[in-house]
């Protein structure tokens, strides 16, 4: 695992952080406060899929809290609902049933559609508007994108992103010799 200045906040110390809450408000509240936590703890981390059984978010050895296999669920499927998730393992159908036991989800530190105005303003910044031209490989590891949300992040997600800007008509993409060489021209 990757080196994290990562701190649990405040709340994931309280005991009924763990059960899901009866009263809708409340519900809502503490769903907003396991998505947030989820995205920090997988971002601070740079890691891209969460194992929903080997999850170390779901227990609280200090507390001696964990949540049960619903209330995962109520989570899980909210996070789908947020547009920050994505399961990576298929719904399984046969003749008489459908199931869909997931087991692994793709977290979308960023939607596409965030990625997509993070780096626009971006281009913007650093003299890319109007027309000027990047490469995939620039805008996911070159020098002037440290910081930036779309840094490091899964070149799949990335084009994404780009999509979302073509289809706003803001940027074309067009295909270089490799998938790294592909360009964007900014508008």
């Amino acid at each position: 695992m990757v080196k994290s200045d990562f701190e649990f906040p405040e709340f994931y110390n309280f005991p009924p952080f763990f059960t899901i809450q009866p009263v809708l408000a409340t519900r809502e509240k503490q769903l907003h406060l396991w998505r947030e936590l989820i995205l920090r703890y997988h971002t601070a981390y740079k890691i891209k899929t969460l194992i929903v059984h080997d999850c170390p978010l779901w227990k609280n050895t200090n507390l001696g809290r964990e949540l049960d296999s619903t209330d995962i669920s109520i989570i899980m499927n909210d996070l789908i609902e947020s547009g920050h998730g994505e399961w990576e393992d298929l719904t399984t159908s046969t003749s008489t049933s459908t199931s869909a036991v997931h087991t692994r989800c793709r977290i979308l530190w960023r939607t596409p559609q965030q990625l997509a105005s993070d780096i626009y303003e971006w281009a913007q910044v650093h003299g890319f508007g109007g027309g000027g031209v990047c490469t995939v490989y620039e805008l996911h590891s070159g020098e002037d994108v440290h910081g930036m949300s779309f840094q490091g992040a899964d070149e799949e997600l990335l084009r994404r992103g780009l999509e979302v800007l073509e289809h706003q008509g803001k940027c074309t993409m067009f295909q270089g010799d490799t998938s790294s060489e592909d360009g964007i021209k900014f508008y």
